[in-house]
Formats: C-alpha cells, sequence, structure tokens
C-alpha cells in the first residue's frame, strides 16, 4: 500500500485525551502500555512483554502480571490487548493476557505476510496457519473501534516490518519502532520484510498528524544512560529527531538507514521470539516429553560476529 492511500483520524478523534499509562521492561528496553477511558472504565493493553531469558530458557509473567495488577488497581476492564507487530526483540504476552482477561487480541491485517515469510525460514510444518487466525481482529489500514467511548484508527505503518500499524487514539498515537525518542532516531528496517522507503513514508504520515498529538515508541534505549523515555509529540520529531535532521528527503534518509543498518547486529531474541510472536504470543506446543521447545534455524540471517 502506497503512503498516498494511508489514512489520516479526523480531527474530531484528536480531541479527548485519554489516559495512557507506561511500564518499561528493562531487559529489553521495551515500553507497554494501558491506555484508558476513564469514563467507562475501559483500557487496551499495547505490547505486552512476557518475560524469557534467553541464557536459560525460562519464562515467566513478571511484566504481564505488573499490567494486570495494575489494571485491577485502577477498577478498569481490559477490552483490547493489541499488538503493534511481530516483535523481534521480546516475547509477546498478548495470549497470556488473553487468557486471563478474555480481551480481544488485535494485530495488523499485514501479519500475514509475516507468517509466510517467517514460515519458511523456521520450516513450520504446514499446519501452522499463514492467515492470522492466531488473533480475533485483523485491522487493516484506517480501521475503526472503540475502547469504552473513545474512538481509534489504525494506520498502516510499514518499514520496520511488513505488518507495523500505528494505534491512535484520541491525541496519543503508539507509533511501536518508527520513531524513538528525538535523541535516538528511528527504526531499523534491516530484518526480512524491512524497507526504508516504506518507513520513510510511514514517518510523513505519523508526522502529518496535529502537531500536539502524543507519540508513544515501543522502546527507549537511553542514550547516554539518560532516564528511560518514552513520550514524544509530533512537533518535537519534527524539529528535533537526529536522523530526520540529518536526512531531510527520502533519498537521504534510505542512504543514512541503509548505512546505519549495515553496522548493527541482530536483535539477540529475534530467532527465539518471532516463532511466537508470530502465533499471537503463544509458546509452542509441549512435546511428548511434556516441555515446549523453540526452533533456531542456522545461517538464516547476515552474521557481524565474523566482520
Amino acid at each position: 500500500m502506497s503512503s498516498a492511500t494511508l489514512s489520516r483520524p479526523a480531527p474530531e478523534r484528536l480531541a479527548c485525551k485519554p489516559r495512557v499509562d507506561a511500564f518499561f521492561e528493562p531487559r529489553t528496553c521495551s515500553v507497554q502500555y494501558v491506555v484508558s477511558d476513564l469514563a467507562s472504565g475501559a483500557c487496551a493493553l499495547i505490547d505486552p512483554v512476557l518475560d524469557y531469558d534467553e541464557k536459560s530458557g525460562c519464562t515467566a509473567t513478571t511484566s504481564a502480571d505488573a499490567l494486570l495488577a495494575f489494571v485491577q488497581g485502577q477498577d478498569l476492564t481490559v477490552e483490547w490487548i493489541l499488538d503493534t507487530h511481530p516483535h523481534a526483540d521480546h516475547f509477546s504476552a498478548s495470549g497470556y493476557l488473553k487468557d486471563q482477561t478474555g480481551a480481544k487480541t488485535a494485530i495488523g491485517e499485514q501479519v500475514f505476510a509475516v507468517q509466510r515469510l517467517w514460515k519458511e525460514i523456521y520450516n513450520l510444518p504446514d499446519g501452522f496457519p499463514t492467515d492470522g487466525s492466531q488473533w480475533d481482529r485483523l485491522f487493516a489500514d484506517g480501521d475503526v473501534f472503540r475502547i469504552g467511548d473513545m474512538e481509534a484508527s489504525v494506520l498502516f505503518s510499514p518499514g520496520h516490518t511488513l505488518a507495523s500499524v500505528t494505534y491512535v487514539i484520541g491525541d496519543a498515537a503508539f507509533i511501536h519502532d518508527t520513531l524513538f525518542m528525538p535523541d535516538f532516531g528511528t527504526a531499523r528496517c534491516d530484518f526480512p520484510g524491512g524497507d526504508a522507503r516504506a518507513l520513510w513514508r510511514t514517518i510523513q504520515s505519523i508526522l502529518s498528524l496535529p502537531d500536539d498529538t502524543r507519540l508513544f515508541s515501543g522502546h527507549d534505549y537511553r542514550p547516554g544512560g539518560r532516564p528511560p523515555a518514552w513520550e514524544s509529540s509530533v512537533a518535537s520529531q519534527r524539529a528535533h529527531n537526529t536522523h530526520l535532521k540529518q536526512a531531510g528527503t527520502e533519498e537521504q534518509f534510505v542512504a543514512l538507514r541503509k548505512e546505519r543498518d549495515g553496522t548493527l547486529p541482530m536483535p539477540k531474541l529475534i530467532l527465539h521470539a518471532l516463532q511466537v510472536n508470530m502465533a499471537g504470543g503463544r509458546l509452542p506446543m509441549p512435546e511428548d516429553n511434556g516441555m515446549r521447545y523453540l526452533k533456531i534455524p542456522l545461517d538464516a540471517l547476515p552474521c557481524a560476529m565474523w566482520e
């Protein structure tokens, strides 16, 4: 889908100001969100984290349980569990939280493209669905849904992945890995299915929202050791984002991203996480001995360790 077809939220949708509470997960530098409509007591959980230790293979629900404790303490009802994309750097807790709350799960409809690509890389069995049926709802660009009395809309936001979406809820936009805090810049595009040109156009789409739109990023890597931060605005990103200041045109941005991405190692959990996340945050089924196993393809991704 070209940038010209991307929908924009109507001005009235930006009038409300949802409550946004962020939960920073330091192991993966991920930010989980609870976005609430205080009038109705409804909320959505965005990009929740299932804890995973790659050295031991242990999983835990500590981060997700913190979201549940907050929701219960605030007397909120979880209506949606929203993934912005299939993450490469942490496990999604969407499946676990659906089991705990009964809320609907959702992701962008282009997740099927990620599933088909990675099904081949993992050589998954024919029975693995690649139609997004692991989620309750697949959102298309321009789709509108409700969280209590609030109206939310979906912007298709490819570039970092084939399936990324932005959720615009009132004056808040959840922009996942498209734009980080201005001092860190923009998302990488060198994963299978990534596209720097598509990311540039997605960024222009986000920056066409009103200047005071609150932008909530999916990660913060704390450059210079500063405290974690996750909220910016359209105006501050346009004025101060370090990559956009260096690259003012699409061609300059593509060149910058390709040069930078060529120096970055793959995320340490990419091969661990994607097989879980493209299954809706569900761990592999136990085998005949009762244990679950991840599958790690060898020599499937570029390797920087020899350079």
